[in-house]
């Protein structure tokens, strides 16, 4: 970055006489402080102040100037961002100000409460007599300063280059400072303000709207792009373009030039690590292991099902030993001789070794018979049902009803079974014919099997979109536009229709009865029947097409299974996952290198309706109170640019070209920048300060408020000292 920040605390304040000035450059960017005479500033940080919150403690902390990033991670900066003493470019938050003032006295050497040196501070042009009336009241009350002197920055710059040669006594200043952009006319070594033009653009709004195209262009980097980052980007890579059209079309056409100009900041990336393929080795030990994990799951699900065939036999030889005991048991002493084995009756136990002994032979790997053939007492479980009902009595008829369901549901299970046994046999057929099939002609049985595939998909799709009442309500165009509401009309909502439209021409337009008639609720059973096609489970299309799609995938690499997209759902597909590259952390500049210092020249790029820097120049010059041609030619022929935003390459040649296309064929036209456009404006104040026709120009605390502010509105700094 250009600009160097200075904060270092002085320990030589004692050693200047109370006669030596302390030059203050007051730029709504920068604030400098310095002692008159010297080369440079002793003190250079940003003219702003945070006030943010200590995270453990609660207190307060005033940071002024640039703030160490390892240091902010102990604030809480919520509710406390850096704020400036400057609207635009005038001082107007005085507290503000007098923070800055506090720091930069006190790193200056200042330990007391007076500060016994004049004090020589820039101004903007024009500034408002309020806000110069309150710095003088500051600088009086506040620090006990003996005397003040106000003077513009620009003109201090302009003498300044002046006396090293750069420009003449006749001439324009260029200031574009942070905020606003300023031409002031000289004429004779003396600044004309009644013909000076302002613009409220400068590196501000550059560097603002560079952020903003580069969030836009780079949404998931928006953390990287803070504001001293760009900043720094701006003043490094930005240009101004000599014909703004031209470089931006040459932009679009592309080319080996555009890329040239093309910048790129990477950002921190980590490569992911490359996954090596394994060894052999790698590869048969990894097997191997597997292989004795294997083993030892086999070996242990086998001492399982040992223990369990152990457990299963045990409970076999106890229960065939219970059955022999009531063989030997009176048939009035069961009952009793049940009650301490937990069984009701000997029916029970047998049913209970019947389990135990199809488990067993489960266990053990044997075939378990049909139900039907190993439940022998299938007659006896529901012994009840072919009795008629005149012979049973009131529990017994509970008991039928009970065996009635019990029967009814298990032959509905065992019809179920055997379907989808069938079922199975079917499709082992099916897919062995189809084998059989691809085994003969390969290429002839895939395109055959494609080409089912897409009738299936259409005729699937067909039904689906008639069943969805078609796309005519989104705008998109359907096969089923221009079916009717009747025609996509199954027959259960058919039905329904002509239900409701009989009841409504039987009833007419009286009284509405509908209810007070038994057949009434037969016709609201029949309306509320729910025999939707779309409770139905999938129709053959769809269970044939799902058998095709996965017969695909089996033989056919390049076949790939379509999502199925919801009614709410757009079927578009979902975007293949992408690993993030070095280029992804990429921040380039383009068009933006030259598109963000361009609202120096045209400001309505960004909303602001006012003239660019060449334009200024025309506007100041027909505000001078007195028009001579060769006047205009001597001050067109001394053109210095100062100030921050003067540091564009390129600026110049822009400049002159600008305007040479607002002044008469012939006119001399010379563009020239100061030595040290930042530095420059400091420089000259602290030249001028160092002169001896110094206190002559400045005045006290009694004068201020003698005078009144009346007189500090005429109050002009003179800049040539005859």
């Amino acid at each position: 970055m250009p600009f160097i920040t200075k904060t270092q605390r002085q320990s030589d304040y004692k050693s200047f006489p109370s006669t030596c000035p302390i030059v203050i450059d007051n730029g709504a960017s920068y604030f400098r402080m310095g002692w008159a005479g010297e080369s440079d500033p002793r003190l250079i940080f940003r003219n702003l102040v945070q006030r943010p919150r200590h995270k453990a403690t609660g207190e307060t902390v005033t940071i002024v100037g640039d703030h160490d990033p390892a240091l902010m991670k102990y604030f809480d900066c919520t509710r406390s961002g850096p704020r400036s003493a400057f609207d635009s470019n005038v001082v107007y938050q005085f507290e503000i100000m007098e923070y800055i003032l506090d720091f930069g006295f006190e790193r200056i050497g200042a330990h007391g409460s007076q500060i016994d040196h004049p004090v020589l501070i820039t101004e903007c042009v024009c500034n408002p007599v309020q806000s110069r009336s309150k710095m003088a009241e500051l600088l009086f009350e506040s620090y006990g300063v003996p005397s003040v002197a106000f003077g513009i920055d620009a003109a201090f710059s302009y003498k300044y280059n002046q006396q090293l040669g750069v420009c003449d006594r006749d001439g324009l200043a260029i200031s574009s400072g942070f905020t606003t952009s300023h031409v002031i006319p000289f004429v004779d070594g003396e600044p004309v303000y009644q013909a000076s033009c302002r613009t409220n653009v400068g590196g501000y709004h550059v560097t603002d709207y560079l952020k903003q195209l580069l969030s836009l262009k780079n949404p998931h980097h928006i953390s990287r792009l803070t504001w001293e980052k760009v900043e720094d980007l701006k003043m490094e890579h930005c240009y101004i373009a000599p014909d703004y059209a031209s470089e931006v079309r040459l932009f679009q056409k592309g080319g080996n030039e555009a890329e040239e100009k093309t910048k790129v900041w990477q950002l921190p990336w980590v490569p992911p690590p490359v996954e090596e393929q394994p060894s052999e080795e790698e590869i048969a030990r990894k097997a191997a292991i597997k292989e004795r994990q294997g083993q030892r799951l086999r070996e242990m699900a086998e001492a399982k099902r040992l223990s369990r065939i152990n457990e299963l036999e045990n409970e076999i030889r106890g229960l065939e030993f219970l059955l022999q005991q009531l063989e030997n048991v009176e048939e009035s002493e069961i009952s009793s001789f049940l009650s301490e084995t937990g069984y009701v009756s000997k029916q029970e136990i047998e049913t209970a070794l019947l389990k135990l002994t199809q488990s067993l032979r489960k266990a053990k790997g044997a075939q378990v018979e049909n139900e039907e053939k190993t439940d022998s007492s299938s007659s006896e479980k529901f012994s009840l049902v072919n009795i008629p009902d005149e012979m049973l009595n009131l529990e017994q008829l509970k008991e039928k009803r009970k065996q009635l369901f019990l029967k009814t549901t298990s032959e509905g299970r065992q019809r179920a079974k055997q379907k989808r046994f069938e079922e199975e046999l079917e499709r082992e057929r099916q897919n062995q014919q189809d084998e059989e099939k691809r085994l003969e002609n390969p290429e002839l049985y895939l395109e055959q099997l494609r080409a089912k595939h897409r009738e299936l998909t259409e005729r699937v799709e067909q039904r689906k979109r008639l069943k969805t009442n078609g796309a005519s309500t989104n705008g998109t165009q359907n096969f089923s536009s221009s079916v009717g509401r009747g025609e996509r009309l199954n027959a259960a909502q058919k039905e329904r229709m002509r239900l409701l439209t009989t009841a409504a021409f039987d009833r007419g337009k009286g009284e509405d009865t509908f209810g007070s008639r038994d057949e009434d609720w037969q016709l609201y059973k029949l309306m509320s029947k729910d025999n939707d096609e779309d409770d139905e489970g999938p129709d053959e299309d769809e269970i044939e097409l799902a058998r095709i799609s996965s017969r695909l995938q089996d033989i056919d690499p390049t076949f790939i299974v379509k999502p199925e997209a919801g009614p709410f759902q757009p079927s578009a597909e979902v975007p293949k996952f992408r690993p993030l590259t070095k280029e992804d952390f990429q921040i380039v500049l383009g068009v933006e290198r030259f598109r963000c210092p361009e609202i120096l020249f045209h400001p309505n790029l960004i909303g602001i309706d006012q003239v660019g820097l060449d334009e200024m120049v025309g506007v100041s010059l027909r505000r001078l109170p007195y028009r001579e041609k060769k006047l205009e030619d001597r001050m067109t022929n001394s053109i210095l640019m100062t100030g921050g935003s003067c540091l564009y390459p390129g600026i110049g040649e822009r400049l002159e070209a600008g305007i040479r296309m607002i002044r008469p064929c012939g006119s001399p036209i010379r563009v020239v920048r100061a030595m040290d456009p930042v530095l420059d404006a400091w420089h000259g104040a602290a030249a001028f300060a160092a002169t001896m026709h110094f206190p002559e120009q400045t005045f006290s605390k009694m004068d201020y408020y003698e005078k009144g502010e009346d007189w500090l509105r005429k109050y002009q700094l003179r800049y040539t000292v005859n």
